[in-house]
């Protein structure tokens, strides 16, 4: 799995999570989409929303807020809670 990057646009990070919970939970690329409920779609339970979320600290260095993450309910909510944790970090190292 490739790391992710402060440059990655919002369809290479929603690749990389498709990728990301296809060797985590072994769910079929072709029933993650965006708009795939990780809950109610995906089977992932609250045990799994843990590791996500761990995972995602690992690849970004950076500290996911348990109640950002409450919010997530799509891969989509995914993508956009790494897209603002990475442009973050690329408003950073413009600075």
């Amino acid at each position: 799995m490739t790391t992710l990057a402060p440059s990655m646009t919002k369809d290479q990070i929603t690749v990389w999570i498709v990728d990301m919970l296809h060797e985590m939970f072994e769910l079929d690329k072709a029933k993650i989409t965006p708009q795939s409920n990780l809950y109610s779609d995906l089977d992932i339970d609250s045990i799994d929303a843990v590791d996500i979320v761990v995972k995602l600290n690992q690849m970004t260095g950076k500290r996911i807020q348990p109640d950002v993450f409450r919010t997530v309910r799509t891969v989509q909510d995914v993508v956009d809670v790494l897209a603002m944790l990475l442009q973050a970090d690329n408003v950073n190292e413009k600075a």
